[in-house]
């Protein structure tokens, strides 16, 4: 098992990794919309929010040798189930080979975000 760790995606709040690669397949934590450069949250609205996750789980996956094209299951956590439709319209631009997925809205996410991402793909 390998421990995948990058700075062009949030550093690790809590006692985990970014990622973890475990055989042909590399496991995300779950992805905030804390802009790793700043470490701050920068957008507040559910579209800036999934594409700041969006783009960290991107970097996670790059950083240990995959792609948003390998992706085979994504976690997604909404802190408003209404927001739904517009959370896909942006999910769809970057996952655009469909993987399996669970959508869920939850009670909290951490820092207050509207959402979170994880995901699963093949090296």
């Amino acid at each position: 098992m390998k421990t995948v760790s990058t700075t062009n995606a949030p550093a690790a709040i809590g006692p985990y990794s970014q990622a973890k690669i475990c055989g042909n397949l590399v496991f995300t934590s779950g992805q905030i919309p804390v802009n790793p450069a700043t470490g701050q949250i920068e957008v507040f609205d559910i579209v800036g929010q999934t594409h700041q996750a969006c783009k960290n789980v991107k970097a996670l996956l790059e950083a240990a040798g995959s792609s948003m094209n390998k992706v085979v299951k994504t976690t997604c956590f909404l802190s408003d189930i209404a927001d739904f439709t517009d959370f896909n319209d942006v999910y769809k631009e970057y996952f655009t080979s469909c993987p399996a997925r669970s959508c869920v809205a939850v009670k909290d996410i951490p820092k207050g975000c509207l959402v979170e991402i994880e995901a699963v793909a093949e090296l």
